[in-house]
């Protein structure tokens, strides 16, 4: 797996210099990349454009044929109709490939002939190469700047490792990564599965330094116990979020008839993620904030205190807290006492803490230390009303010093109730998860407390 995302060399048979197609999209996603808010894709290693006029692409050589290429790439993409694929495939095993991106469709999603052709397909790479899809959106890998796919854009470079069996959903995941920055290592689209699937990605990508939480967008796998087996092993390493497609009669038939591939029984699903010990989200948005709580917060060890400048957002922190079994903190005498000690007589001396609507930078930082300094308090949820009085810049500043002052030692996610504003921007790009309402950031804290209970059980054994 290591060449996939570490390549130094990518062909892309199919490479075009027609606006509107895949092969160009390809071609330029790793030639130009994507300079957004900082971040650049712009893979620096040799790409081979081949197409079947051999017609010069962005400046460079393009070649007729994988036959004619100077070197073996480490990495062959393929964008062709399926009907071509199995040809390219043979000459590129006798030139010496030995992986390829098939991203065509037209195999076992779509009817029996293409069952026929991914079936040939398989026998002929079996043994000799290594194939991620067919009918996959491609591959991405941050550290090496390269951008494999056919998405309009590139994500910010992350601690999170991404391997979706669709590629719409993948492509969701790079837009909603880009407008709040939480950043992607690597991203995988698996498309059929025919060969590379599942388990292997999350053996590789639970080795890899740059990957701190994995996801999975999943329908279907070819093998149960292998993959319960897998994800067992792979969670006491590090966390592992599920978003498992399928659950209902009707998601079923529709995931077959997208990858060509059975969804399975769900409650089995259900239960073998919970039992290997990883985190299952029920829809997107849980999908994203899981995985982003667990890249870059430590785990949840204790209760949650709710600092909040503001009642409603507040209770409604609270409920959500309650009905998720997220456990808040009972305030100690001596919390309660240094917090009125900083705070007006009207705050509310209990849990959720609310230091009133007119409290400025130097309150919220005041109290946000005092709970980081409360033994009773395991992570705080900081929840800031935009109010009139609010200097939300100030705050956002004072939180990031406060946190390298404890040494990132307690979970945080921060609310900054209503649109996404500079402040989620500045917080996002210093490891502090942003939301923009209370329930996901609860969901957020929620995932670290699922975490610190299952990191705890390993301990006990």
């Amino acid at each position: 797996m290591k060449k996939f995302f570490h390549p130094s060399s990518i062909c892309v048979v199919g490479a075009s210099s027609t606006p509107g197609k895949v092969g160009y999209i390809l071609i330029k996603n790793l030639l130009y990349g994507e300079v957004y808010r900082g971040y650049e894709y712009r893979f620096e290693g040799k790409i081979y454009p081949v197409n079947r006029k051999g017609e010069t692409i962005f400046g460079i050589k393009a070649f007729k044929s994988i036959k004619e290429l100077p070197e073996i790439p480490d990495v062959t993409a393929i964008a062709i109709p399926a009907e071509g694929v199995i040809e390219v495939v043979k000459d590129g095993l006798s030139k010496g490939i030995e992986r390829f991106v098939i991203i065509s469709a037209g195999f076992s999603e779509s009817g029996e002939e293409g069952k026929r052709r991914e079936k040939a397909l398989y026998e002929l790479i079996k043994g000799r190469a290594r194939v991620i899809g067919p009918n996959c959106l491609g591959i991405m890998s941050s550290p090496c700047k390269m951008n494999l796919s056919f998405t309009k854009f590139s994500p910010p470079p992350g601690k999170i490792a991404f391997i979706s069996q669709s590629g719409a959903i993948g492509s969701s995941v790079v837009d909603y990564a880009r407008e709040e920055l939480f950043g992607i290592a690597y991203f995988a689209s698996l498309g059929n599965k025919m060969d590379v699937e599942d388990t292997e990605l999350l053996k590789f990508f639970a080795e890899e330094e740059a990957v701190n939480c994995i996801s999975i967008y999943m329908e279907s796998t070819k093998d149960g116990r292998k993959f319960y087996e897998t994800l067992k092993e792979v969670t006491e390493k590090k966390p592992v979020v599920i978003l498992k497609a399928g659950v209902s009669e009707i998601g079923a038939r529709a995931a077959k008839s997208h990858t060509g591939a059975i969804a399975g029984n769900d409650l089995g699903y259900d239960a073998a993620i919970k039992q290997a010990g990883a985190l299952r989200a029920r829809t997107m948005l849980e999908f994203f904030d899981f995985s982003r709580a667990l890249a870059y917060q430590p785990p949840l060890f204790g209760d949650v205190a709710i600092l909040t400048n503001a009642g409603g957002p507040g209770i409604i922190a609270a409920d959500m807290a309650y009905r998720l079994g997220l456990p808040l903190a009972s305030l100690s005498p001596d919390t309660l006492s240094k917090i009125s000690s900083v705070c007006p007589p009207t705050w509310s001396k209990g849990n959720p803490v609310d230091i009133i609507g007119d409290a400025d930078p130097e309150r919220f930082k005041n109290v946000f230390e005092i709970l980081m300094s409360a033994p009773e308090v395991g992570g705080i949820i900081f929840i800031v009303s935009r109010q009139g009085l609010t200097r939300l810049e100030e705050i956002s500043e004072n939180l990031i010093i406060s946190m390298e002052k404890f040494k990132n030692s307690k979970p945080v996610i921060a609310c900054f109730v209503g649109i996404i504003g500079q402040e989620d921007v500045f917080l996002n790009n210093h490891g502090i998860p942003a939301m923009e309402v209370p329930e996901r950031a609860v969901r957020a804290m929620y995932a670290l407390y699922r975490r610190g209970k299952f990191l705890k059980k390993i301990e006990k054994g």
